[in-house]
């Protein structure tokens, strides 16, 4: 990546039209990765990634949206307050410039401030990228915390305030 490119970080709603499109490239990738057609889409309600419960960020790279991704606090009753990473998702133009890992240090940082003490997230097995993406920060396998039908691995990360 030009060290000279702005990035710039925009929380918005899942139902912001930038956010839309994206989440729905998002989508479509996740579908025609997933063999068999087997992919169900399960976007959680736009309510969730409002603070305090939550953020939605989109990713933009020289004044053009590269990425998104969210985070959502779980169970409210939990003593552990647990944070959950949505829909982190890069456009295939923007991958290998390390922006997928900029932009999962900007969701913990804001789960953080929101008050979390543990990240949790699942994934794919199809998602080889992702899973060392994970690994490399911090995120180690888990069983499994959720009946996503779509995950094949979980991840969990404790975070330091």
């Amino acid at each position: 990546m030009d060290q000279n490119e702005v990035i710039r970080w925009r929380e918005v709603s899942t139902d912001d039209a930038a956010a839309h499109r994206l989440l729905t490239e998002y989508f479509d990738s996740r579908v025609a990765g997933v063999p068999d057609g087997q992919y169900r889409k399960r976007l959680s309600p736009a309510a969730d990634f409002v603070p305090p419960n939550g953020s939605f960020l989109i990713l933009e790279r020289g004044g053009v949206d590269a990425g998104c991704g969210g985070i959502r606090k779980l169970d409210a009753n939990d003593p552990v307050v647990m944070f959950e990473v949505k829909h982190l998702f890069v456009r295939p133009s923007a991958r290998g410039l390390g922006l997928g890992r900029l932009l999962l240090e900007e969701l913990e940082e804001r789960a953080v401030r929101l008050g979390a003490t543990e990240l949790v997230l699942d994934t794919n097995a199809s998602l080889e990228a992702a899973a060392g993406l994970y690994r490399s920060s911090g995120f180690f396998d888990v069983p499994a915390y959720n009946d996503n039908p779509n995950a094949t691995n979980w991840y969990r990360k404790e975070l330091v305030g």
